[in-house]
């Protein structure tokens, strides 16, 4: 039996959280085409018979602006110790930049090994694809290099195999049927911000967050209520839409995907409130979950 921890790390947008998800074969975290998606780490459980490994999504680590960009960035940096193996996934297509080369500066001090995970190589030809890769191999000494199509799932099984020899325990941590540790709760008020990823405009991803306050199951149907929290009044409006259309069509598209995932009917009601400046206020990032006092 071989099992461990391994972190995915990398800069917002280069398909960190479709990697995950292309791993487990199985979505246990939400994306878009919208940086900063993933806003807390996502555990994902992968298993075979003799093998466990515990994935962890971590938000993408950028340059922060405001309290909420250095608690997300700290959540990051906070999982570069003390497990067995770090993915550091980077756009293949576009290449080495001043992003990659900060997060490599940090991870130099970090005693796990690091495996280059280029994705985003579906199109890419050879030539490219080795230029990228000597680019990247010159600045850091990287303990495995994987080229990959996380949305296509190409040679994701051969990364499985690459991070075998990483592990570093000799128990099953989860039972053999998980593939996440995150509540169905947490999964619902995320599933409810990425349908309002797919249908917003570009500003309105950063201004708010989604918590679940109901959570009841009964028999043949789950009742759930997620709080839509946003900044201000004039994106609380878009968010509604007219006639309250666009509110209507996230939780629609939100009710089939948790009715599916849960395998019950859902009765999912929306209410979207506008907390003013919330990103940077201390009690409301504890309140919604982002609490940097419990981050070591």
């Amino acid at each position: 039996m071989r099992s461990g921890f391994v972190s995915i790390i990398g800069r917002p947008n280069v398909g960190k959280s479709t990697l995950l998800n292309a791993l487990l074969n199985f979505k246990v975290a939400i994306t878009s085409d919208k940086a900063q998606t993933t806003r807390n780490i996502i555990q994902g459980i992968y298993n075979e018979k003799d093998t466990q490994i515990i994935f962890l999504d971590t938000p993408g680590i950028h340059k922060p602006k405001g309290k909420l960009g250095k608690i997300l960035n700290k959540e990051s940096y906070s999982l570069t110790k003390d497990v067995d193996a770090i993915l550091f996934v980077v756009d293949a297509k576009e290449g080495l930049g001043n992003g990659d080369k900060f997060i490599l500066e940090s991870l130099k001090k970090s005693n796990a090994p690091v495996i280059l995970v280029l994705n985003k190589i579906d199109g890419m030809s050879r030539e490219k694809l080795f230029f990228r890769i000597s680019e990247y191999k010159d600045i850091f000494p990287f303990s495995d290099i994987v080229p990959v199509s996380a949305l296509e799932k190409d040679n994701t099984d051969h990364l499985i195999e690459v991070i075998k020899k990483y592990l570093t325990d000799i128990v099953r941590y989860f039972e053999e049927d998980m593939v996440t540790s995150n509540s169905l709760s947490f999964m619902a008020s995320e599933l409810v911000r990425e349908k309002l990823l797919q249908v917003t405009i570009e500003e309105v991803p950063h201004s708010l967050t989604c918590i679940t306050t109901k959570f009841e199951e009964k028999n043949s149907i789950v009742h759930i209520c997620v709080d839509i929290i946003v900044d201000r009044d004039s994106i609380k409006r878009i968010v509604i839409g007219s006639h309250g259309e666009r509110l209507k069509s996230v939780g629609s598209l939100a009710r089939k995907e948790l009715e599916t995932m849960i395998g019950k009917q859902v009765y999912l009601e929306l209410f979207v409130k506008t907390v003013k400046n919330w990103k940077e206020k201390t009690n409301y990032l504890k309140e919604f979950g982002f609490d940097e006092l419990n981050l070591k």
